[in-house]
């Protein structure tokens, strides 16, 4: 995984992005249409949360489904592989909540040491 050539690390640089963690805990709860996945995830920008989703179906983590009945709409959902993600994937976010005031307080002493020096 450490030489860059190894094929694990491209999973793990899927795995390690930001959206995709956020999309996966979305998608973990249920199938969800484009439109909730955006009003959820704060910040992400179409063309970001477009580019993840179609990386993460490349990678067979999620399914697409076009229903072409009536208007057009587009669902996504995570696949089994995909829902094998969903516990790892939840740790590191509730490991960052947990964590963020100390992370927070350790950047502040940093910031504040590298400016009087």
């Amino acid at each position: 995984m450490y030489s860059a050539p190894c094929p694990s690390r491209q999973a793990l640089d899927r795995i390690a992005d930001k959206w995709t963690a956020l999309i996966v805990g979305c998608l973990s709860t249920g199938t969800k249409r484009y439109s909730e996945l955006r009003a959820a995830i704060d910040g992400v920008s179409e063309k970001m949360l477009t580019q993840t989703l179609r990386s993460l179906e490349r990678d067979g983590l999620i399914i697409r489904t076009v229903h072409s009945s009536g208007p057009l709409k587009v669902d996504y959902q995570l696949t089994s592989l995909g829902r094998t993600l969903s516990d790892p994937l939840a740790a590191i976010r509730a490991w960052a909540e947990t964590h963020i005031n100390e992370i927070n307080d350790a950047r502040e002493r940093f910031d504040r040491s590298n400016m009087s020096g």
